[in-house]
């Protein structure tokens, strides 16, 4: 018998007094956390040392931190209208100051990116897990309270007359463990399924919708309810653009497709929406670039259009689906469905044009389980025949010239994000046929002033083994190295390779006897230089056909105007710091759109001398654009 409350603490009591004072908690990824429930809960365990609670969750969700003052200008207003009424977490709160309670402990196995770089606590209990591993190593734990933000009955969405909760945002593991929430009923080991009710959660269908008997209790806050954590887009780069246009050739017509979030995966949604709307311009760009002719490459519309089952369902799913590329349909339980996907994550406007679908629009999009959308367990033959030609296309921080990547970590250890389902996508790639694993590595990082190779001969860290290896795609073009031999792979890599680390990359392969000294490299490969990629793509980002925001923005024009602006001094060396310094005091005029830049970061009349400085800074950058 469901148990409702409106008061997050009188809910959390309950659910102590049915589990008792040793509480496993699992809540999911990404939105789906029930904020107000496990904030009561770490309420209750500050204040009674007596009450344990572990928690084990990933994707921990945090307000993006600012590492200066100038930062602090820029990114406090945005936060403000993008977070107004979300609440922040408490144990993630206390995690950042170093105060976590002593009873109480998190685990995650997925961080968000760059967050916890420099939090011991995080680091030393974080769990590196393929995200199809989750649901058991949950059930090893012994977890006995699995709690979730919840979307409340929509009255036209129902089965059989009666109202229907939604696990929305987080079917993945969720459904994953339903067989083992039965079997400690049955067997009556403590268990609690919590729900937390969230009006802003959009409605989703099939097996997303559960009856209200599938929770033990219920919070039913009263209204309104607090808005979804949106994370700001980053603005897709010139380097984003030319691994997209790269990578979208290889997507077949007829097929199937997985992406991520960020940058890249908006790049490559707004490529494969040229190629498709724009295929005469999309060939000349891609041309541009200096791409040589890959076999199976792809230029022209989608005539079959794809099917998308992916463990995260973005919002550049949603744009295919109006460009009219995602529409090759595959059957579920009697309906016909676009794309499967575990859980999403995105921007307002994504939510909102998630709540404002039709039933029949919303009955295409199938939220499901993790153990569906990343692995070939059950049912692997109709799997195998809906997801023909896959492309499994995420990125990497790094690869090595013999074609293994790194994805999650720094050379020292500590953890940027997490793995994912990213060895579980690369692992189906190799099961079924036709199908790749397409991974992003971006040549070159910026490290203080300095450039330096994101691609190397040995790495410390290794997410994807080179037994694995399949497509490698950079800015400079596409490493078909799936079954070569070493020499075969090095030369390839070697080819989408930035020309500056070149050299001394051949030199470690040829001094590791792995590499012919006489290798010769196409030509072209060595103009591999980000001056190339520029001026092959400048002329389409004047022409807005590579827009900086291609699905959109919450910021500002002025806003999105200052982040070149801010990225350069963020990047900036002392002596250019020094450049601009000076350009910003020297007498002159204010150049165009700068007052509004200024004014947006409350420099337009600085008062004191830290400010006149960040003043005389801005506008000294802005001079030199």
């Amino acid at each position: 018998m469901t148990r409702s409350y409106d008061e997050p603490v009188r809910c959390a009591e309950a659910i102590i007094d049915k589990v008792g004072r040793d509480i496993v908690l699992a809540i999911p990824v990404g939105i789906g956390k029930p904020n107000l429930l496990v904030n009561a809960l770490y309420g209750l365990a500050e204040a009674d040392r007596r009450l344990n609670v572990r928690i084990l969750t990933g994707l921990t969700l945090v307000r993006p931190a600012y590492k200066s003052d100038l930062e602090r200008r820029f990114v406090e207003p945005l936060l403000e209208r993008l977070f107004e009424s979300w609440p922040d977490l408490a144990y993630a709160e206390a995690m950042r100051r170093g105060k976590l309670a002593p009873n109480v402990t998190v685990h995650e196995f997925f961080l968000q990116a760059g967050q916890w770089l420099s939090n011991p606590a995080m680091q030393q209990n974080y769990a590196s897990l393929n995200y199809s591993h989750v649901h058991k190593h949950l059930m090893r734990e012994g977890v006995n309270v699995l709690a979730q933000l919840i979307a409340p009955p929509r009255a036209d969405i129902g089965q059989d007359g009666e109202p229907r909760f939604s696990l929305s945002s987080n079917t993945d593991v969720s459904l994953d463990l339903d067989d083992y929430i039965q079997k400690r009923r049955k067997s009556s080991a403590p268990i609690a399924v919590a729900g937390e009710v969230n009006a802003n959660l959009p409605f989703m269908s099939g097996a997303a919708a559960v009856s209200r008997d599938h929770f033990d209790f219920l919070l039913e806050p009263m209204a309104p309810h607090f808005e979804l954590f949106a994370p700001p887009k980053e603005p897709v780069s010139t380097i984003d653009y030319a691994m997209a246009l790269h990578a979208a050739t290889l997507v077949k017509d007829g097929g199937t497709l997985q992406i991520g979030i960020g940058s890249f995966a908006d790049a490559l949604t707004h490529a494969l929406i040229l190629r498709h709307t724009q295929s005469a311009r999309f060939r000349d760009l891609v041309g541009r670039l200096g791409e040589r002719p890959t076999v199976g490459a792809e230029y022209g519309p989608f005539e079959q259009g794809l099917y998308g089952c992916s463990e995260m369902l973005v919002d550049g799913f949603l744009a295919l689906r109006r460009a009219g590329i995602l529409k090759r349909r595959v059957s579920d339980a009697g309906r016909d469905v676009l794309v499967h996907g575990g859980f999403f994550l995105g921007s307002r406007a994504f939510y909102e044009e998630l709540r404002a679908l039709s039933p029949h629009e919303v009955d295409e999009i199938a939220m499901t389980s993790i153990s569906f959308t990343n692995t070939l367990s059950g049912d692997a033959a109709a799997k195998i025949a809906q997801r023909r030609d896959a492309r499994f296309i995420n990125t990497a921080l790094a690869a090595t010239l013999l074609g293994a990547a790194s994805s999650d970590q720094l050379e020292d250890g500590r953890v940027i994000s997490g793995i994912g389902g990213q060895g579980d996508f690369v692992a189906m790639a190799h099961e079924i046929p036709g199908a790749r694993s397409i991974i992003g590595v971006r040549s070159t990082r910026t490290q203080g002033a300095r450039v330096v190779t994101n691609i190397h001969w040995q790495h410390a860290n290794t997410s994807i083994p080179r037994q694995l290896r399949d497509v490698i795609v950079t800015e400079y073009g596409i490493a078909d190295i799936r079954g070569r031999s070493d020499k075969e792979v090095i030369a390839a890599m070697l080819g989408v390779s930035d020309a500056r680390f070149q050299t001394q990359l051949r030199q470690a392969a040829v001094a590791a006897g792995k590499l012919p000294k006489d290798l010769k490299l196409p030509p072209n490969a060595m103009d591999n230089t980000p001056a190339r990629i520029d001026e092959a793509l400048a002329p389409a980002r004047r022409d807005g056909l590579l827009p900086p925001f291609p699905l959109g923005t919450e910021m500002t024009e002025t806003e999105q105007a200052l982040i070149p602006a801010l990225g350069k001094l963020r990047r900036a060396s002392v002596a250019q710091l020094v450049r601009y310094l000076v350009q910003g005091v020297a007498p002159g005029e204010v150049p165009s759109g700068a007052r509004e830049k200024l004014e947006r970061l409350d420099l337009h009349t600085p008062e004191d001398l830290k400010a006149k400085a960040m003043r005389a800074l801005v506008l000294g950058v802005l001079r030199s654009s």
